[in-house]
């Protein structure tokens, strides 16, 4: 099999722009890769890098690469989910007998968070972290994920019902937060 190889005239400065950006933002795209994936390393890691390579083609036109590439993977990450559709739960090990001291109780929130979000749809996921992590608006959701604030304030609703349904323990915290 022979394949050829794209040959891309790329401006120096252009480039570098580009490296620098990725080098700051890299970290915080990867965390919100995570969240969207339901803590998937591999598919946070696809993600950050699919986004990546279409800011990379646009880079010369884009004001702000920062809204732009996380558009890019709130919008890739519905397209996948489409795509492939719903996926079973996932099936994890019960967690261990609780530690008297060595835990604190955010990491223990933070750990039955992430394994509750793993369980909810993709499109759920991304609604409550586009929400609650990235604090935007609805109307702002509607728009990323291209649908109605009326379903982005049932799909709130039904997946922070869910979240306390599959983790009883963070309904305290979740009331704190609606």
């Amino acid at each position: 099999m022979s394949f050829t190889r794209l040959e891309v005239v790329v401006d120096p400065a252009d480039e570098q722009g580009f490296r620098e950006f990725v080098s700051a933002r890299s970290p915080a795209l990867m965390r919100l890769g995570f969240m969207l994936t339901g803590g998937d390393q591999h598919e946070a890691e696809d993600l950050v890098q699919a986004a990546l390579a279409k800011l990379a083609a646009r880079w010369r036109r884009v004001d702000a690469p920062e809204a732009y590439v996380r558009q890019i993977m709130y919008r890739q990450q519905v397209t996948w989910w489409r795509t492939i559709g719903r996926r079973g739960e996932v099936v994890q090990a019960e967690p261990p007998d609780r530690p008297a001291a060595d835990r604190t109780h955010q990491s223990d929130l933070r750990m039955v968070l992430r394994g509750a979000l793993a369980r909810l749809t993709p499109r759920q996921r991304a609604v409550l972290v586009l929400r609650y992590f990235e604090d935007l608006p609805e109307d702002r959701i509607a728009d990323m994920l291209a649908c109605s604030v009326g379903t982005v304030r049932s799909t709130t609703h039904r997946s922070l019902a869910r979240l306390r349904q599959i983790a009883p323990e963070l309904a305290a915290e979740l009331e704190v937060s609606t």
